[in-house]
């Protein structure tokens, strides 16, 4: 039997979009719907606010993210997922569910081994 042609461009497709440390989390943070800039740095922790403003506007280069400015005193900025980006989430969901279980598989064996 002929296996079919493994396509790895579409991959590299993907990670070029949504790869790195960063992405990954603040799509998966914004699936629960808009969020201020500060929500989203407490969201995800470590990230300093200048590589959050980058990677923010990444996602909106590649429409997964919307920003809007809201007039108040001073500016309210807030960032959801687009209806595009939202196709997104059960990938990111499939994620969480591999990391969590991969995360219990290692902590087993590694306690296990002890």
């Amino acid at each position: 039997m002929k296996k079919d042609k493994i396509e790895i461009q579409p991959v590299m497709d993907a990670l070029e979009v949504i790869g790195g440390k960063w992405k990954f989390p603040i799509l998966y943070s914004l699936c629960s719907g808009k969020k201020r800039f500060k929500d989203l740095l407490g969201d995800i922790g470590k990230i300093t606010p200048k590589m959050l403003s980058l990677e923010l506007k990444d996602l909106e280069l590649n429409n997964l993210v919307t920003r809007t400015a809201i007039a108040t005193v001073p500016v309210t900025v807030e960032y959801e997922m687009t209806e595009y980006g939202l196709t997104l989430e059960p990938v990111l969901r499939h994620v969480q569910d591999w990391g969590r279980k991969h995360r219990e598989k290692i902590i087993k064996e590694n306690t296990v081994s002890k």
